[in-house]
């Protein structure tokens, strides 16, 4: 059975300053579409995004049992069948075959050392980013600042902020998604070279309290012309893994986001 539901991504919410941040859009169909499927996790699902998802307009999501498509705009009511042929903006799709490899991980020490070395306090391409961005304050945003370790990998910590949990005390999926996205961007020189969100692959195990305290690993994976692959792994304090991802990027002009 299939179903539309409307959905509006909060400006606060941004990746560059005039769309979505992609990790965060990816999260929000993601959990549409386990939740329309019967799936609360286990499952992971691939979201590719055709277009920079708008803010602060009513999006359209129409859900069957396999994926869940958001439109730019409603063609008629919901549940008519008219938006289906409305311009794509992100497709999710549960994908069991999906192999998400996790990276391996580093210490807390040695994550909030790596914070330090986080190119964005000197250059950062998209500084109001929901989740790494410099401009964002704690509540604001995630703050996250991957740091280079070794080996192609970004490390940093992460304490989610109660902000971002609903009334059972837990860090919403949007959010572990969101965790999940731009330390992969900084395997790369993401100042010199800034890149969006493409395609993201990610399996979330369980949704992390507020408060707790967790790291993210990312890895970059290769780059060819204007992509990039990269993947991504939460941990918890006792190294069990909260979240995985891969993520396919494509370089941009950000002069196009303003």
């Amino acid at each position: 059975m299939s179903a539309v539901r409307l959905v509006r991504i909060a400006a606060t919410r941004c990746g560059p300053p005039t769309s979505a941040n992609g990790g965060w859009t990816a999260g929000l169909l993601a959990g549409l579409l386990l939740e329309h499927a019967g799936q609360l996790s286990g499952v992971p699902v691939t979201v590719t995004l055709r277009r920079p998802p708008p803010l602060d307009v009513d999006l359209p999501v129409r859900l069957t049992g396999d994926d869940a498509r958001a439109t730019a705009t409603l063609q008629g009511p919901p549940g008519d069948g008219n938006a289906e042929d409305a311009p794509p903006v992100a497709i999710a799709v549960l994908d069991q075959s999906a192999a998400v490899s996790p990276v391996s991980p580093v210490d807390v020490t040695t994550a909030a050392a790596a914070e330090r070395r986080f190119t964005g306090l000197r250059d950062h391409p998209f500084p109001t980013c929901f989740v790494c961005g410099t401009a964002r304050t704690a509540g604001d945003g995630l703050r996250l600042q991957p740091g280079r370790v070794d080996g192609g990998r970004t490390a940093c910590t992460w304490t989610p902020h109660p902000n971002f949990s609903g009334r059972d005390g837990r860090t919403d999926p949007a959010s572990v998604w969101a965790a999940l996205d731009c330390p992969g961007g900084w395997t790369t020189d993401l100042s010199g070279r800034p890149l969006v969100l493409g395609r993201m692959t990610a399996l979330v195990h369980r949704q992390p309290a507020g408060g707790e305290q967790l790291v993210v690993v990312g890895r970059h994976l290769d780059t060819e012309g204007r992509k990039t692959r990269t993947a991504t792994t939460v941990y918890d304090a006792a190294g069990g893994i909260v979240g995985r991802a891969d993520q396919l990027w494509i370089s941009v002009d950000p002069a196009t986001f303003r």
